[in-house]
C-alpha cells in the first residue's frame, strides 16, 4: 500500500521544498480548510460543466454527492473544471476539441495535487476526452456521466433528442408537418437535463466506459433527474477515496485490450454509435492498441443486435434502464466475452456476471441472444477501392434493400456546396443515385462535423424518399438513420480516392461484402489525380493549426500522433 500524498503531490518549484510545501499550506488555508483536512489524502472532482453545456446542468448536485461520498471515506474532495464540450454549441464541431479536452484533463490531473480523481463527462465527447486524458496520466480515476433526459411528449407521443429532432425536421423539408408545429415540437424534443434520450454517442460511450471498467456497474443508463444517479455520485465518491488511499487501481491497469474487445462488442450488440468506433480507437491508442477493422467485422458477424432502441428502434434509454440496462445485455453476450477484465471496484467481469440479478430483464427491450433483433451487429466497416483505410456503415439503421446498391454519384464539394445546391429544384438527383459529399473530414475546414447525414434532396422528401446511400468522410451523430456510408479514410482533403468522385460516376455499396467501390477506372482517376490540387484549407496559428498539422485519420481514432502510447 502506498503512502498519499494530498497536497504534498507535484510540489510547486521554487528550489526549497520546505518552502514550497508551507506556501501551498498556506494559501490553502486562505481557503478555510483546517490543516487536519490538508493532511488527509485529496480526490480531485474534474468537472465539465457549463453554460453552454444543457446535458451537464445538474453537475452542481452531483458534485456535492461526490463530495459526501469522499468526505463520509476519510478523503479531502477539491473540484477542478475543465473545458466543456456540447454537440450544438461548438463551432465547427466538438471533435475538433475533444483533443484539447482530453489534454487539459491530463495535464490538470497530473499538474494539481491528487491522489485519486473523478472524471464528469456526459455530452458526446467529454467522456472519450476524459479517458484519454486519465489514460496517460494514470493516476487512479473513476468516472460518473450525466445520464441519459428523460422523454418528453407531444400529441400523444413521447418525444426524445435528437433522433425525433431529425424525423420531426425531416418531415417539415416534405411539408409533412407545418412551421407552427416545428415551432411546438422545438420545446419538447430536450426537457431536462442529461444526454440525449436515445442510443446516440452520449450513452453509446457511457456504456463503453463501463464496460472497460471505470465506472461502477449499473451505472451508465441510470436517468440524469433519478435520485440513482446521486446515489451513484456518492458511492463513487467514496471508492475514490478508497483508490486514493490504496493507490489503484489506475486506468492503465483497467483499461487494457481485453476491456476494450469487450466495450466492441457491446457497441455492436447495442447497435450504438458510430462516433464509438472513433472514440474507441483513441481511447486504444493511448494504450498502445490499433484498432483493425478487419476484426472489427469478425466480431460484428458473430455478435447479435439485442436493444430495441432509437434510433433504429422503438424505445428510450430510459425504457433501457429500467429494462437491465448494460447488466442485461453483458449476460446475454457472456459467452463471448472475455471475462478475466477487472474494473475500478477490483472485481472481474465474471465476478459480476455471477452475482443474481435483482430484476428480471424486460426482454421487450433487451432481447435474448437466442432470438435477437438482428443475428449480426449493427456496425460494419467497409473497405474498397473508394476507401482503402476504411469507412463506417452502420447497418441496423440502415434500409435494407439499399444495403447492396450501385448508383450514380451526386457529389458536393464541401458543406456549403451542399447547404447552395441540396434543395434546388434543378439539381439532377432521383431517389437511385448516391450522394456524396467530400472535404469533410478531419483535416477539413469543416473538422469532421456530423453532416454525413445528408438531407434527402427537397424535391425527393417532398415526393415520399425517406432515405438514400449517402456518403463522406464526415461523422454523423449517433442520434441519426439512414443507410449512410461514414469515415472514408483517407479523407479528400489528403487527396484520398473520394476526392476524385465526378458526378455521374458509378459506385456500389455491398454490405453483404463489406466494401464501397469506386466504378471508375485506373486510368481515368489517374487523369484525375494530376488535376486535383486537393483543399488548401492551412490554418495559421492557435490549436486549430496544431489540430490540422497532427490529428490522425478516423481509423486511427483522430487523436494528436503525439498523444499516442509510445510503442
Amino acid at each position: 500500500m502506498t503512502n498519499p500524498k494530498g497536497l504534498d503531490n507535484g510540489l510547486t518549484n521554487y528550489g526549497d521544498r520546505d518552502f514550497a510545501r508551507y506556501l501551498r499550506r498556506s494559501f490553502a488555508k486562505s481557503m478555510g480548510y483546517t490543516g487536519a483536512a490538508l493532511d488527509k489524502p485529496i480526490v480531485g472532482i474534474c468537472t465539465s460543466e457549463s453554460g453552454f453545456n444543457n446535458c451537464h446542468r445538474h453537475f452542481p448536485e452531483m458534485i456535492e454527492a461526490v463530495k459526501r461520498g469522499v468526505l463520509a471515506a476519510g478523503a479531502l474532495p477539491v473540484t477542478f473544471p475543465v473545458i466543456s464540450l456540447a454537440e450544438v454549441f461548438l463551432s465547427p464541431t466538438s471533435l475538433v476539441y475533444r483533443n484539447l479536452m482530453a489534454m487539459a484533463v491530463e495535464e490538470m490531473i497530473r499538474a494539481q495535487p491528487m491522489d485519486a480523481v473523478v472524471l464528469m463527462g456526459g455530452c458526446d465527447k467529454t467522456v472519450p476526452a476524459m479517458l484519454m486524458g486519465a489514460i496517460s496520466a494514470d493516476k487512479p480515476a473513476a468516472m460518473v456521466v450525466a445520464g441519459p433526459m428523460i422523454t418528453g411528449r407531444h400529441r400523444g407521443e413521447r418525444l426524445g433528442a435528437c433522433t425525433d429532432c431529425r424525423r420531426f425536421w425531416g418531415s417539415f423539408r416534405a411539408g409533412k408537418v407545418s412551421a407552427d408545429e416545428i415551432d411546438q415540437v422545438e420545446g419538447r424534443l430536450a426537457v431536462t437535463s442529461g444526454t440525449c434520450a436515445v442510443m446516440g454517442t452520449a450513452s453509446t460511450m457511457a456504456l463503453m466506459a463501463e464496460t472497460i471498467g471505470m465506472m461502477l456497474p449499473g451505472s451508465a443508463a441510470i436517468p440524469a433527474v433519478h435520485a440513482d444517479r446521486l446515489r451513484n455520485c456518492e458511492e463513487t465518491g467514496a471508492l475514490a477515496a478508497q483508490m486514493a488511499l490504496t493507490g489503484g487501481p489506475r486506468p492503465t491497469e483497467v483499461i487494457t485490450p481485453a476491456a476494450i474487445r469487450n466495450a466492441q462488442r457491446v457497441l455492436l450488440a447495442v447497435s450504438g454509435s458510430t462516433n464509438a468506433v472513433i472514440h474507441m480507437a483513441a481511447v486504444a491508442g493511448r494504450i498502445g492498441m490499433k484498432l483493425d477493422l478487419d476484426d472489427f467485422n469478425l466480431l460484428s458477424d458473430e455478435t447479435p443486435v439485442l436493444v430495441d432502441l432509437k434510433p433504429v428502434g422503438a424505445g428510450y434509454m430510459e425504457d433501457f434502464h429500467y429494462a437491465g440496462g448494460l447488466e442485461g445485455v453483458l449476460r446475454e453476450i457472456a459467452p463471448q466475452l472475455e471475462t478475466d477484465t477487472r474494473s475500478i471496484t477490483g472485481e472481474t467481469l465474471a465476478d459480476r456476471l455471477a452475482r443474481p440479478l435483482a430484476d428480471p430483464i424486460d426482454r421487450s427491450v433487451i432481447r435474448e441472444a437466442a432470438t435477437p433483433i438482428s443475428p449480426v451487429g449493427g456496425l460494419i466497416a467497409l473497405r474498397g477501392s473508394l476507401a482503402p483505410e476504411g469507412a463506417i456503415l452502420k447497418r441496423a439503421a440502415a434500409t435494407e434493400a439499399l444495403l447492396e446498391h450501385e448508383g450514380r454519384a451526386v457529389v458536393f464539394t464541401s458543406l456549403e456546396d451542399l447547404a447552395a445546391r441540396i434543395d434546388d429544384p434543378d439539381l439532377d438527383v432521383t431517389a437511385e443515385d448516391i450522394l456524396v459529399l467530400q472535404n469533410a473530414g478531419p483535416k477539413s475546414a469543416s473538422g469532421m462535423p456530423e453532416a454525413g447525414y445528408l438531407p434527402i434532396p427537397k424535391k425527393l422528401a417532398q415526393a415520399g424518399v425517406k432515405d438514400m446511400v449517402r456518403i463522406s468522410d464526415a461523422r454523423m451523430s449517433g442520434t441519426a438513420f439512414g443507410t449512410i456510408v461514414l469515415h472514408v479514410s483517407p479523407e479528400a482533403s489528403v487527396g484520398g480516392p473520394l476526392s476524385l468522385v465526378r458526378n455521374g460516376d458509378r459506385i456500389r455499396l455491398s454490405a453483404r461484402e463489406k466494401r464501397i467501390d469506386l466504378l471508375v477506372d485506373v486510368a481515368t482517376l489517374a487523369h484525375r489525380r494530376t488535376e486535383t490540387t486537393g483543399a488548401s484549407y492551412r490554418p495559421l496559428r492557435g490549436y486549430v493549426r496544431l489540430y490540422h498539422e497532427h490529428v490522425t485519420s478516423a481509423t486511427e481514432g483522430c487523436d494528436f500522433d503525439f498523444l499516442e502510447a509510445m510503442e
